[in-house]
């Protein structure tokens, strides 16, 4: 399983070539969208998600709960955080819409969201992107660009059309004209911290099978 993931995160050839397309939501999908969030059903797994990811920072990552992986590249860091059959493909993807919308919060725009599906010889591959960029804005002290957490993109994997996984990927922009962007870790506080799911938030988790 290890191995078959890995080459789904490298850029391997496709059998069939494919172009990224823009994806935007329905009206349907927003109004669905807009309900998921009145009804805070992401509180069931922004907690439980940062805790895994610490868990797995620390060495303590088990396969009880959900599942994080840490991604550690040069000028790169980011996260794998893997669905688990509890949450279901709706509130997968409803969750995936959100992190970028906690993302467009912190001072940034969703510069390109797209699209792709790729047919490879045992199964298709189908992946959403978003690329978030800072709002441009200056440090007050410096006057050097406020890059804050760096270029972030986010992605959504999925393998013949089940959810796999949601990639959270910052890239801090070396240049002299900007300021050093804050950590990944702040990131992730700053996205994933929340308070825990209440009963009253778990018993919603059902109602959003379909996005």
């Amino acid at each position: 399983m290890f191995n078959f993931i890995s080459q789904l995160l490298r850029s391997s050839p496709a059998a069939a070539p494919a172009a990224w397309r823009p994806v935007a939501l329905t009206s349907g999908q927003r109004q669905r969208h807009g309900r998921w969030l009145a009804d805070e059903v992401y509180l069931n797994w922004l907690a439980p998600y940062f805790k895994a990811y610490h868990l797995q920072k620390g060495g303590a990552g088990g396969r009880r709960g959900l599942r994080v992986e840490l991604l550690r590249e040069p000028n790169r860091q980011g996260a794998l955080f893997y669905y688990d059959a509890s949450i279901n493909p709706g509130n997968f993807r409803h969750f995936f819409e959100h992190i970028g919308e906690r993302i467009i919060a912190l001072g940034y725009h969703c510069a390109c969201a797209d699209g792709r599906t790729q047919t490879h010889e045992h199964h298709t591959e189908n992946t959403l992107k978003q690329f978030f960029k800072p709002d441009p804005t200056d440090c007050p002290y410096s006057g050097q660009c406020n890059q804050r957490f760096g270029l972030i993109t986010l992605d959504l994997l999925s393998v013949n059309g089940q959810p796999l996984l949601i990639r959270l990927v910052s890239n801090p922009i070396e240049n002299s004209s900007f300021a050093p962007a804050a950590s990944f870790e702040a990131l992730l506080q700053a996205v994933f911290d929340a308070p825990p799911p209440t009963p009253a938030t778990e018993a919603k988790i059902s109602a959003y099978k379909n996005f």
